[in-house]
Formats: structure tokens, sequence, C-alpha cells
């Protein structure tokens, strides 16, 4: 997961890496600063990863993108 982008409000879209291709993933939360929503993404990295692959297994995209919420 090398490319993070805040997006204000708590929203940081991110690649998620499949291989040579990437699939983007939009984290929501409910933190107001960036840099909570940062650290929050890293401590559950693994887990978001998880989900993420999952919901793109399953096709659950919304506009081609996987859309991930607060655990």
């Amino acid at each position: 997961m090398p490319r993070v982008k805040a997006d204000g409000g708590g929203t940081i879209t991110f690649m998620l890496a499949l291989g040579a291709a990437r699939q983007m993933c939009r984290l929501t939360t409910t933190f107001q600063i960036d840099k909570q929503a940062f650290s929050y993404l890293h401590k559950y990295r693994k887990e978001f990863e998880h989900i993420a692959r999952a919901r793109l297994a399953s096709g659950e995209l919304e506009n081609g993108i996987v859309v991930l919420s607060m655990l």
C-alpha cells in the first residue's frame, strides 16, 4: 500500500497492490484530522487489505473503487 492520499474530512484513498495491478480503495473515517485517519489506516492496514481483497473478489465496487469504513 505505497500510495496514500487524504481527501479531507477523514477520507483516505489508497492503492491496493494486486501483483502488477493496482486497485483504488477509499476508507471513510470519523476523524476530522488527516493525520489521525492516516494513523488509523496504518494501524489496521492488514485488516483493511484483507477486507478490500474480499470485496474486490465478490465484485463489491462503487464506480470501480473498493469503499471501506471504520472497523
